[in-house]
């Protein structure tokens, strides 16, 4: 799954067109390497996210097209 969809539908970010930006602007990394928004996220893989004053580590638990809200936290898990 591409890394802008992954993370709307994990509810990380809001709206794919600001995951689009963040990868834009270098403040989004997979494994430790500046990732755009069309690369493809793996389960096992480990998700840096700048925001501002603060950034937010995660890894791929699961990846699916279609989550509930609720079910979306389950998709990764805070480091």
């Amino acid at each position: 799954m591409r890394l802008d969809k992954y993370l709307k539908v994990s509810r990380l970010i809001k709206r794919r067109t600001v995951a689009n930006d963040a990868c834009d602007n270098g403040r989004v990394t997979i494994n430790d390497k500046v990732a755009k928004a069309s690369a493809e996220v793996k389960v096992g893989d480990v998700i840096n996210i700048s925001f501002g004053n603060r950034d937010v580590k995660v890894e791929v638990l699961d990846v699916q097209d279609v989550v509930r809200k609720e079910e979306a936290k389950d998709m990764f898990k805070y480091l």
